[in-house]
């Protein structure tokens, strides 16, 4: 006689604590689309006024330094106050720093935003970039809450909620953003995210977390609000296998952004660009549908193992489908790439929660932000220069176009294909020797051990212990 089937868990949004991980879940997703929309909208803005493609790459720029550097101090805020205000502290930072962009934006006279150089012009981008930054406590805070909210063995559905929260907020960002840009220039952006923020400044006031007392464990920095770098950084080295598990997701970045900063360019080769446009919205919506599959499937019982063989399909298809020159291989492989990155960024935070104590998860989320983030523009403020002035004569009339030509193909085109190739070959033997690695083991072997002592180091508070599900 066969043993009866043990359903699989189940996330439950309708009671209990994991009711108000849905309602942060929402206020968040409505909170990341104001944000993005004005980052997005300020740089369409920009290349309208002024027909530079220099103030677009600024603009990005200054959003990902400042993303990078403000990851661990963000993270040390969550870890020290309780993460409801600091959501809350979020979204009124905000909304007071585009109350000022509103005040210069109709103060300023509309000549001065069409001059590049303009003082005034990079006062308001900076002010509209503040405010957007000022969001990221909300993204470190929230994987913290899934620890708090969510019981053990669903909080990998949990994350592929949070997953499909960031796909629909990019998703639906640029198309705000271009229609507000189109009808009121930054007029109607900036009283948009004001208005929303309010109201998801009061719609959380109405949600209560429940938190128990919050415990300053900061080595450098005891009080409140201390960033504690070098504490973080005992313990993310302490966690076997946790310092590589960062420095892989960081090495992915830096090849994954050298990729992204030359795919407009590849597509355009081969289709219009309302068909590319009409082409990226498709292949984002699949971002969604992997965040969908990770909460319906969840993860398994090897998070890290399933991270490695996700990186694996998804740098070969990198390397693949450069070889020929087709649209529809392009769009096989994005296609690919999108639904498994959810399952990457869910298996990441999924080991993180688990492994890392719950009092200092904000701060090594906050210093994981901050190593993966910083990069990708390294790469991509790199690889056009190098791809413009070596690969691009290699393969059109140099050796490259000599020895491979006549079946891989030459010229421009040709020439971004053999980086993507490169690029894809790098990263599939990164991801081998990671999977044969001694650190791989470690860490696969913590994640087992917090695993199996799930009981004792799950984070309940106290008034909630007797509700929770085990």
């Amino acid at each position: 006689m066969s043993a009866p089937e043990v359903p699989s868990p189940r996330l439950d949004l309708r009671s209990g604590p994991q009711r108000v991980f849905a309602h942060l879940l929402v206020s968040n997703a409505v909170v990341s689309v104001v944000n993005y929309t004005v980052w997005f909208a300020v740089t369409f803005w920009v290349f309208l006024e002024t027909r530079s493609v220099f103030a677009t790459g600024m603009i990005a720029g200054i959003f990902v330094v400042a993303t990078a550097a403000t990851g661990i101090w963000f993270g040390s805020l969550v870890d020290n106050h309780h993460k409801h205000s600091v959501m809350q502290a979020s979204a009124l930072v905000s909304v007071a720093v585009y109350g000022v962009c509103l005040a210069v934006y109709l103060l300023t006279p509309d000549e001065v935003f069409s001059d590049v150089a303009s003082w005034q012009l990079w006062v308001f981008v900076v002010l509209c970039m503040a405010g957007v930054v000022a969001g990221n406590p909300r993204s470190i805070a929230l994987p913290t809450l899934v620890t708090l909210l969510v019981p053990a063995d669903v909080r990998d559905r949990a994350n592929g909620l949070v997953g499909t929260v960031v796909g629909s907020s990019m998703l639906v960002t640029s198309v705000i953003s271009g229609v507000l840009v189109a009808s009121g220039g930054m007029l109607h952006v900036l009283l948009l995210a004001v208005v929303v923020l309010v109201a998801s400044v009061l719609h959380l006031a109405r949600v209560r977390v429940p938190e128990t007392r919050v415990v300053s464990t900061s080595v450098d920095s005891p009080g409140p609000g201390g960033v504690d770098l070098r504490g973080t950084w005992r313990l993310v080295r302490g966690v076997p296998g946790l310092v590589p598990l960062i420095a892989f997701t960081c090495f992915n970045n830096l090849i994954g952004g050298g990729f992204m900063a030359l795919m407009d360019a590849y597509g355009l080769s081969l289709v219009s660009v309302q068909v590319w446009g009409l082409l990226w919205g498709g292949l984002s919506a699949l971002m969604i549908v992997g965040g969908l599959l990770v909460a319906r499937l969840g993860l398994g019982s090897r998070p890290v193992r399933l991270l490695l063989l996700v990186n694996l399909v998804a740098w070969a298809a990198t390397m693949l489908f450069p070889l020929a020159h087709s649209i529809v291989t392009l769009t096989v492989a994005m296609a690919v790439f999108m639904v498994l990155m959810p399952f990457a960024e869910a298996a990441e935070q999924t080991v993180l929660q688990r492994v890392v104590p719950y009092e200092r998860q904000g701060r090594v989320f906050g210093f994981a932000q901050s190593v993966e983030q910083s990069a990708a523009p390294v790469t991509a403020f790199l690889v056009g220069p190098i791809t413009q002035f070596l690969v691009v004569p290699f393969m059109t009339d140099g050796a490259g176009a000599a020895a491979i030509g006549s079946w891989f193909g030459t010229g421009q085109t040709r020439a971004i294909a053999l980086v993507f190739v490169v690029t894809g070959l790098v990263g599939l033997l990164a991801t081998l020797l990671a999977l044969a690695s001694p650190q791989y083991r470690a860490l696969a072997a913590s994640y087992a051990r917090s695993a199996q002592s799930a009981e004792s180091a799950e984070p309940v508070p106290a008034d909630e212990a007797s509700s929770r599900p085990s």
